[in-house]
């Protein structure tokens, strides 16, 4: 029998092949066969990841495993970041040896194939960042050496199955950003080992396990952005490593009994946005590390814990959008490295405590709607780390002292509504970088001060309903970075500035006042206005334009 030329070409080319792949180790070719289903490989693999090696050893993002230099397994593979696109198929659990895989932030779909939990010896599987969907493979559940489970940012549905929560010595488990629902097995009070468990921004719901105080080692645990329900077990007083507690942005309801035990490593507690029913438990004053406490909108009841004033650490304080009541405890005086805190819209009444004056890293300070009342204390202005200043809304009274201009870092200062007077310090604007002023409806007298666009960063500019006299100084008209200029009903006398360098300003209301003379031509140049108030003043002419 004669064979042509072309068909024997084809055969040489088809052994050469063959040869080719037959050298390459078995898990060579399981690589090379995963790869079939990638759509998009970056170049560093196309060229690195070569049939004709004996093994993928050198491949990049492959590691083999250094005890076994003639059967070339491979241990490690890290993908990450390479902008795969494709699917993960069964074939990957061919890779017997596997103990680490990491292939996040590429662009793999479809299910994670419940095949991967026969790699019985992977300790860390790292697969977020991707597009996965499906159930998570109950087959997890064999991989009993795992330590870390990241799935972080995929699309993954149903329930978190119990048999995850029976691996021996996990402690990491990042599920959140995913689909999941249905409640937290019972059984994660089994995981001794755990430290890490990030489940927030799911749809998962019931109660939190009474079970989870059992995970002694927990020190990170994110239950945020879910549908939970019921009660803040009372265990959870048992986990004393405990640094990061996250429930904001749920449905729990009832009373709130953390600071019972030794929540001594405690860092940062967020219980925002629930429907707890009480009020802040004195306990937490034990919790000597804490450096953030947010407790916003959650219907707090009743007095803010002197307590609290012994959380020396603390950095932020944001308990605002509940029913709190009484005064503001002195004590909070004594939190020396506080930059924030906020206790805006409760039901807080009498004087600001002049003790508060003594937070000297204190960049943000808001206690607007409230029942507060009497004059701000003088230590209040000398705290030169503050930078937004939010009062409005109370029944605060007296007159701003010159210390208010030597603030340098202050940007945003809100007094409306409420019942200053007296003059505003001439000075204000020249030492910082102001970009809100609102003093609206309060009795100041005076003229506007002259330079409070000195450093050209003021955005907003609300005085009106007051009894200002005066001129409108010339530097507002030439405050490119205005937007909104409200100097309504007070006695402002003079004529109109002009505005010939100001494109951003979208708001200006300057009515009943005693202005005089021409409307400036130049107002026709905001184009970006939306509404020109001028009203009740004793001017002449008409805004024309094109």
């Amino acid at each position: 029998m004669k064979i042509s030329s072309y068909s024997l070409s084809l055969l040489l080319c088809f052994s050469v092949s063959i040869y080719a792949v037959s050298g390459l180790s078995s898990d060579g070719t399981t690589l090379l066969s995963l790869m079939t289903h990638w759509t998009s490989i970056p170049p560093s693999m196309k060229s690195s990841w070569n049939a004709s090696d004996s093994t993928p050893c050198s491949w990049v993002g492959v590691q083999c495993d250094s005890n076994h230099h003639r059967s070339h397994f491979v241990v490690s593979l890290n993908l990450s970041g390479f902008q795969i696109l494709g699917r993960l198929v069964p074939e990957i659990a061919e890779l017997t040896q596997l103990k680490s895989i990491d292939f996040s932030n590429n662009g793999f779909t479809g299910s994670i194939p419940s095949q991967l939990g026969n790699c019985s010896l992977i300790e860390y599987l790292e697969l977020s960042q991707n597009s996965f969907t499906g159930d998570i493979p109950e087959s997890f559940g064999n991989l009993l050496n795992l330590r870390f489970i990241n799935l972080y940012s995929n699309f993954m549905k149903g329930s978190i199955p119990e048999s995850l929560f029976r691996i021996p010595h996990l402690d990491t488990v990042w599920l959140d950003v995913n689909e999941l629902n249905g409640s937290i097995p019972l059984n994660v009070g089994n995981m001794s080992e755990i430290s890490s468990l990030w489940l927030y921004g799911n749809q998962l719901s019931g109660t939190i396990p009474f079970s989870i105080g059992n995970c002694t080692k927990l020190v990170e645990l994110y239950l945020n952005d879910n549908r939970f329900v019921g009660d803040l077990p009372e265990s959870l007083n048992n986990l004393e490593e405990l640094m990061y507690l996250d429930v904001s942005n749920n449905s729990l309801e009832g009373t709130i009994q953390l600071g019972l035990g030794n929540f001594k490593q405690m860092d940062t507690l967020v219980l925002s946005f629930n429907y707890f029913s009480s009020g802040i438990p004195p306990g937490l004053g034990n919790c000597s590390s804490l450096t953030q406490l947010a407790a916003v909108r959650c219907r707090l009841t009743g007095p803010i814990p002197p307590s609290l004033g012994q959380l020396t650490q603390l950095t932020l304080l944001y308990l605002c959008e509940n029913r709190l009541s009484g005064r503001i405890p002195p004590e909070l005086g004594n939190l020396k490295s506080l930059n924030d805190l906020q206790l805006y819209d409760n039901q807080l009444e009498g004087e600001i405590p002049i003790e508060l004056g003594l937070l000297s890293e204190l960049q943000n300070l808001f206690l607007f709607t409230n029942h507060l009342d009497g004059e701000i204390p003088i230590s209040i202005w000398k705290i030169q780390s503050l930078e937004n200043f939010y009062v409005y809304d109370n029944n605060l009274s007296g007159e701003l002292p010159p210390e208010i201009a030597e603030l340098k870092h202050l940007k945003n200062i809100s007094l409306f509504d409420n019942h200053f007077s007296g003059v505003i310090p001439q000075s204000l604007g020249m030492n910082c970088n102001l970009t809100l002023v609102d003093f609206t409806n309060n009795s100041f007298v005076g003229e506007i001060p002259p330079n409070l666009c000195f450093n050209k960063q003021l955005r907003e500019l609300m005085l009106g309903v007051n009894r200002l006299e005066g001129s409108i100084p010339s530097d507002v008209g030439t405050c490119s970075t205005l937007t909104r200029l409200i100097l309504k009903q007070n006695s402002l006398t003079g004529v109109v500035p002009e505005f010939l360098k100001n494109p951003n300003l979208l708001f200006m209301d300057l009515s009943n006042n005693r202005l005089t003379g021409p409307i400036p031509s130049s107002l026709v140049n905001l184009t970006n206005v939306t509404y020109i108030g001028l009203a009740m003043n004793r001017l002449t002419g008409l805004i024309c334009g094109s």
